[in-house]
Protein backbone atom coordinates (compact mmCIF):
# COMPACT_ATOMS: atom_id res chain seq x y z
CA UNK A 1 0.00 0.00 0.00
CA UNK A 2 1.26 3.46 -0.91
CA UNK A 3 0.88 6.05 1.84
CA UNK A 4 1.45 9.78 2.15
CA UNK A 5 4.61 10.77 3.94
CA UNK A 6 7.09 8.80 5.94
CA UNK A 7 9.35 9.65 8.86
CA UNK A 8 12.47 11.48 7.71
CA UNK A 9 14.76 9.07 9.54
CA UNK A 10 13.04 6.15 7.82
CA UNK A 11 13.94 7.75 4.49
CA UNK A 12 17.52 8.29 5.67
CA UNK A 13 17.86 4.64 6.69
CA UNK A 14 16.34 3.42 3.44
CA UNK A 15 18.58 5.62 1.31
CA UNK A 16 21.64 4.48 3.24
CA UNK A 17 20.83 0.94 2.11
CA UNK A 18 19.31 1.61 -1.31
CA UNK A 19 21.76 4.08 -2.86
CA UNK A 20 24.39 1.84 -4.41
CA UNK A 21 27.02 4.44 -5.27
CA UNK A 22 29.38 5.21 -2.38
CA UNK A 23 29.30 8.98 -2.89
CA UNK A 24 25.51 8.89 -2.42
CA UNK A 25 25.17 6.31 0.34
CA UNK A 26 27.80 8.08 2.42
CA UNK A 27 25.82 11.32 2.33
CA UNK A 28 22.31 9.85 2.53
CA UNK A 29 21.41 11.81 5.65
CA UNK A 30 22.59 15.14 4.21
CA UNK A 31 20.84 14.39 0.93
CA UNK A 32 17.48 13.61 2.55
CA UNK A 33 17.70 16.54 4.94
CA UNK A 34 18.38 18.84 1.99
CA UNK A 35 15.26 17.64 0.15
CA UNK A 36 13.21 17.88 3.36
CA UNK A 37 13.97 21.59 3.75
CA UNK A 38 13.32 23.21 0.36
CA UNK A 39 12.47 26.88 -0.32
CA UNK A 40 9.43 27.82 1.71
CA UNK A 41 6.90 28.06 -1.14
CA UNK A 42 7.80 24.77 -2.85
CA UNK A 43 5.01 22.19 -3.21
CA UNK A 44 6.36 18.72 -2.42
CA UNK A 45 5.19 15.12 -2.68
CA UNK A 46 6.43 12.30 -0.45
CA UNK A 47 4.99 8.81 -0.95
CA UNK A 48 6.11 5.52 0.55
CA UNK A 49 5.48 1.80 0.57
CA UNK A 50 5.63 0.57 4.17
CA UNK A 51 6.32 -2.93 5.46
CA UNK A 52 4.23 -4.46 8.25
CA UNK A 53 6.65 -3.15 10.87
CA UNK A 54 6.29 0.41 9.56
CA UNK A 55 9.70 0.54 7.92
CA UNK A 56 9.96 1.92 4.41
CA UNK A 57 10.29 -0.58 1.58
CA UNK A 58 10.35 2.21 -0.95
CA UNK A 59 9.94 5.95 -1.18
CA UNK A 60 9.54 8.62 -3.85
CA UNK A 61 10.14 12.33 -3.31
CA UNK A 62 8.85 14.85 -5.79
CA UNK A 63 7.99 18.52 -6.15
CA UNK A 64 6.60 21.18 -8.43
CA UNK A 65 9.14 23.36 -10.19
CA UNK A 66 9.80 26.67 -8.47
CA UNK A 67 9.94 28.33 -11.89
CA UNK A 68 7.15 26.53 -13.83
CA UNK A 69 3.95 25.35 -12.10
CA UNK A 70 3.22 23.02 -15.03
CA UNK A 71 6.47 21.09 -14.49
CA UNK A 72 6.87 18.45 -11.81
CA UNK A 73 10.05 16.78 -10.63
CA UNK A 74 10.69 13.27 -9.37
CA UNK A 75 13.79 13.87 -7.31
CA UNK A 76 14.42 10.57 -5.59
CA UNK A 77 13.16 6.98 -5.86
CA UNK A 78 14.65 4.45 -3.46
CA UNK A 79 13.69 0.79 -2.96
CA UNK A 80 15.13 -1.43 -0.25
CA UNK A 81 17.60 -3.93 -1.79
CA UNK A 82 15.61 -6.89 -0.40
CA UNK A 83 12.39 -5.66 -2.06
CA UNK A 84 13.58 -4.99 -5.57
CA UNK A 85 11.96 -6.59 -8.63
CA UNK A 86 8.56 -6.48 -6.92
CA UNK A 87 7.28 -3.51 -8.92
CA UNK A 88 7.62 -1.08 -6.00
CA UNK A 89 9.60 1.51 -7.96
CA UNK A 90 7.16 1.37 -10.87
CA UNK A 91 4.18 1.78 -8.54
CA UNK A 92 5.76 4.69 -6.68
CA UNK A 93 6.66 6.52 -9.89
CA UNK A 94 3.12 6.11 -11.22
CA UNK A 95 1.66 7.31 -7.91
CA UNK A 96 3.91 10.37 -7.93
CA UNK A 97 2.80 11.19 -11.48
CA UNK A 98 -0.86 10.98 -10.44
CA UNK A 99 -0.31 13.18 -7.41
CA UNK A 100 1.58 15.76 -9.44
CA UNK A 101 -1.11 15.70 -12.14
CA UNK A 102 -3.75 16.37 -9.47
CA UNK A 103 -1.71 19.45 -8.55
CA UNK A 104 -1.88 20.75 -12.12
CA UNK A 105 1.40 19.44 -13.49
CA UNK A 106 1.49 18.60 -17.22
CA UNK A 107 5.07 17.40 -17.57
CA UNK A 108 7.25 15.40 -15.18
CA UNK A 109 11.02 15.44 -15.15
CA UNK A 110 13.20 12.84 -13.43
CA UNK A 111 15.84 15.25 -12.32
CA UNK A 112 16.67 17.97 -9.86
CA UNK A 113 14.46 20.94 -9.04
CA UNK A 114 17.02 23.67 -8.41
CA UNK A 115 18.05 25.26 -6.18
CA UNK A 116 17.21 22.43 -3.74
CA UNK A 117 17.90 19.08 -5.39
CA UNK A 118 19.62 15.74 -4.92
CA UNK A 119 21.10 15.25 -8.40
CA UNK A 120 20.65 16.93 -11.79
CA UNK A 121 19.16 13.70 -13.19
CA UNK A 122 19.78 9.95 -13.15
CA UNK A 123 23.41 9.02 -12.72
CA UNK A 124 24.22 6.96 -15.82
CA UNK A 125 25.61 4.24 -13.53
CA UNK A 126 22.16 3.69 -11.98
CA UNK A 127 21.09 1.32 -14.74
CA UNK A 128 17.90 0.10 -12.96
CA UNK A 129 16.71 3.72 -12.68
CA UNK A 130 17.39 4.31 -16.39
CA UNK A 131 15.38 1.19 -17.23
CA UNK A 132 12.54 2.30 -14.94
CA UNK A 133 12.34 5.69 -16.65
CA UNK A 134 12.30 4.16 -20.11
CA UNK A 135 9.62 1.60 -19.19
CA UNK A 136 7.45 4.38 -17.82
CA UNK A 137 7.56 6.30 -21.09
CA UNK A 138 10.12 8.97 -20.24
CA UNK A 139 12.42 10.32 -22.92
CA UNK A 140 15.93 11.56 -22.36
CA UNK A 141 15.78 15.32 -22.76
CA UNK A 142 19.13 16.60 -21.53
CA UNK A 143 22.50 15.69 -20.04
CA UNK A 144 24.28 17.25 -17.07
CA UNK A 145 27.47 16.49 -15.20
CA UNK A 146 29.42 17.03 -12.02
CA UNK A 147 33.13 17.63 -11.94
CA UNK A 148 35.43 16.21 -9.26
CA UNK A 149 38.29 18.16 -7.71
CA UNK A 150 40.92 16.04 -5.96
CA UNK A 151 41.66 18.14 -2.88
CA UNK A 152 44.86 16.23 -2.13
CA UNK A 153 46.49 17.72 -5.22
CA UNK A 154 44.74 21.10 -5.43
CA UNK A 155 46.86 23.88 -4.04
CA UNK A 156 44.71 25.70 -1.48
CA UNK A 157 46.72 28.84 -2.09
CA UNK A 158 46.25 31.34 -4.87
CA UNK A 159 48.90 33.68 -3.47
CA UNK A 160 49.89 35.33 -6.74
CA UNK A 161 46.25 35.92 -7.68
CA UNK A 162 45.41 37.19 -4.20
CA UNK A 163 48.37 39.59 -4.20
CA UNK A 164 47.31 40.92 -7.59
CA UNK A 165 43.73 41.43 -6.36
CA UNK A 166 45.01 43.12 -3.22
CA UNK A 167 47.03 45.50 -5.38
CA UNK A 168 43.84 46.35 -7.23
CA UNK A 169 42.03 47.10 -3.98
CA UNK A 170 40.07 43.83 -3.94
CA UNK A 171 39.73 42.04 -0.60
CA UNK A 172 38.64 38.40 -0.17
CA UNK A 173 36.59 37.68 2.95
CA UNK A 174 33.85 35.54 4.43
CA UNK A 175 30.40 36.38 3.13
CA UNK A 176 28.07 38.40 5.30
CA UNK A 177 24.31 38.55 5.71
CA UNK A 178 24.02 40.99 2.79
CA UNK A 179 25.46 38.52 0.27
CA UNK A 180 22.23 36.63 -0.60
CA UNK A 181 20.51 39.93 -1.45
CA UNK A 182 23.37 40.93 -3.72
CA UNK A 183 23.33 37.53 -5.43
CA UNK A 184 19.57 37.80 -5.92
CA UNK A 185 19.97 41.08 -7.77
CA UNK A 186 22.16 39.49 -10.46
CA UNK A 187 21.35 35.77 -10.56
CA UNK A 188 17.88 35.51 -9.03
CA UNK A 189 16.17 33.77 -6.14
CA UNK A 190 17.63 30.29 -6.69
CA UNK A 191 21.27 31.11 -6.17
CA UNK A 192 20.38 33.59 -3.43
CA UNK A 193 18.61 30.78 -1.56
CA UNK A 194 21.64 28.49 -1.93
CA UNK A 195 23.99 31.18 -0.66
CA UNK A 196 21.70 31.72 2.32
CA UNK A 197 21.86 28.00 3.04
CA UNK A 198 25.66 28.05 2.84
CA UNK A 199 25.70 30.74 5.55
CA UNK A 200 23.35 28.84 7.85
CA UNK A 201 24.43 25.20 7.63
CA UNK A 202 27.24 23.30 9.35
CA UNK A 203 29.91 22.15 6.91
CA UNK A 204 29.09 24.97 4.50
CA UNK A 205 30.42 28.43 3.76
CA UNK A 206 30.72 31.29 1.31
CA UNK A 207 33.50 33.68 0.30
CA UNK A 208 33.20 37.04 -1.44
CA UNK A 209 35.52 39.48 -3.17
CA UNK A 210 34.90 43.11 -2.25
CA UNK A 211 36.24 46.45 -3.51
CA UNK A 212 35.30 49.78 -1.94
CA UNK A 213 32.44 48.09 -0.12
CA UNK A 214 30.99 46.58 -3.32
CA UNK A 215 30.78 42.81 -3.78
CA UNK A 216 32.41 41.70 -7.03
CA UNK A 217 31.95 37.93 -6.81
CA UNK A 218 31.04 35.03 -4.56
CA UNK A 219 31.62 31.30 -4.21
CA UNK A 220 29.73 28.94 -1.91
CA UNK A 221 29.97 25.32 -0.85
CA UNK A 222 27.93 22.89 1.20
CA UNK A 223 24.52 24.30 0.26
CA UNK A 224 23.59 21.03 -1.45
CA UNK A 225 25.61 18.78 0.86
CA UNK A 226 29.02 19.15 2.50
CA UNK A 227 31.14 17.64 -0.28
CA UNK A 228 29.55 19.74 -3.05
CA UNK A 229 30.88 23.07 -4.30
CA UNK A 230 28.72 25.81 -5.82
CA UNK A 231 27.22 28.06 -6.85
CA UNK A 232 29.78 30.66 -7.87
CA UNK A 233 29.45 33.90 -9.79
CA UNK A 234 31.40 37.02 -10.74
CA UNK A 235 29.74 40.36 -11.43
CA UNK A 236 30.05 41.53 -15.04
CA UNK A 237 32.13 44.53 -13.93
CA UNK A 238 34.73 42.20 -12.37
CA UNK A 239 35.14 39.68 -15.17
CA UNK A 240 38.76 39.15 -16.11
CA UNK A 241 40.17 40.07 -12.69
CA UNK A 242 40.67 36.45 -11.65
CA UNK A 243 38.21 36.72 -8.75
CA UNK A 244 36.73 33.30 -9.45
CA UNK A 245 40.06 31.47 -9.19
CA UNK A 246 40.69 32.87 -5.71
CA UNK A 247 37.18 32.29 -4.39
CA UNK A 248 37.10 28.72 -5.72
CA UNK A 249 40.38 27.84 -3.99
CA UNK A 250 39.25 29.43 -0.72
CA UNK A 251 36.16 27.19 -0.72
CA UNK A 252 38.10 24.04 -1.61
CA UNK A 253 40.60 24.79 1.15
CA UNK A 254 37.70 24.93 3.61
CA UNK A 255 36.37 21.61 2.36
CA UNK A 256 39.81 20.01 2.67
CA UNK A 257 40.09 21.33 6.23
CA UNK A 258 36.64 19.85 6.88
CA UNK A 259 37.94 16.36 6.11
CA UNK A 260 36.91 15.96 2.46
CA UNK A 261 39.34 14.34 0.05
CA UNK A 262 37.37 15.41 -3.02
CA UNK A 263 34.80 18.06 -3.86
CA UNK A 264 31.93 17.65 -6.28
CA UNK A 265 31.35 20.71 -8.47
CA UNK A 266 27.62 20.23 -8.88
CA UNK A 267 25.82 20.68 -12.18
CA UNK A 268 29.03 22.21 -13.54
CA UNK A 269 28.92 24.75 -16.33
CA UNK A 270 32.34 26.15 -17.35
CA UNK A 271 34.23 22.86 -17.67
CA UNK A 272 37.40 24.49 -19.04
CA UNK A 273 37.60 26.93 -16.11
CA UNK A 274 37.42 24.25 -13.43
CA UNK A 275 39.77 21.97 -15.32
CA UNK A 276 42.41 24.66 -15.80
CA UNK A 277 42.10 26.20 -12.33
CA UNK A 278 42.07 23.13 -10.08
CA UNK A 279 42.47 20.15 -12.41
CA UNK A 280 38.85 19.09 -11.95
CA UNK A 281 37.55 16.35 -14.23
CA UNK A 282 34.10 15.49 -15.53
CA UNK A 283 33.22 12.34 -13.62
CA UNK A 284 29.53 11.99 -12.78
CA UNK A 285 27.19 12.21 -15.77
CA UNK A 286 23.42 12.48 -15.41
CA UNK A 287 20.63 11.85 -17.90
CA UNK A 288 17.54 14.01 -17.43
CA UNK A 289 14.29 12.32 -18.46
CA UNK A 290 10.97 14.04 -19.19
CA UNK A 291 7.44 12.77 -19.78
CA UNK A 292 4.28 14.52 -20.99
CA UNK A 293 1.36 13.47 -18.81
Amino acid sequence: MIVDGVDEWAVVRLCGRALDLPEDAGEAEALVRRLAAPPVDRVTVRLAVLDHDGSAAGVVLGSISDADPLLGHVELIAVHPDRRREGIGTALLAAAERRLADLGVQRVRIGGNPPCYAWPGIDVRYTPAVCLAQRAGYERSNTAWNMTADLSVVSPSAQADEERLDGAGVKVMRAGADTPGWVRGIWGDGWAWEVGQSLDRDGAGCWVAVRDGEILGFAAYGANRPSWFGPMGTAPAAEGLGVGRVLLRRCLADQLAGGHRTAQIGWAGPVAFYSKTVGARVERVFWIYTKQL
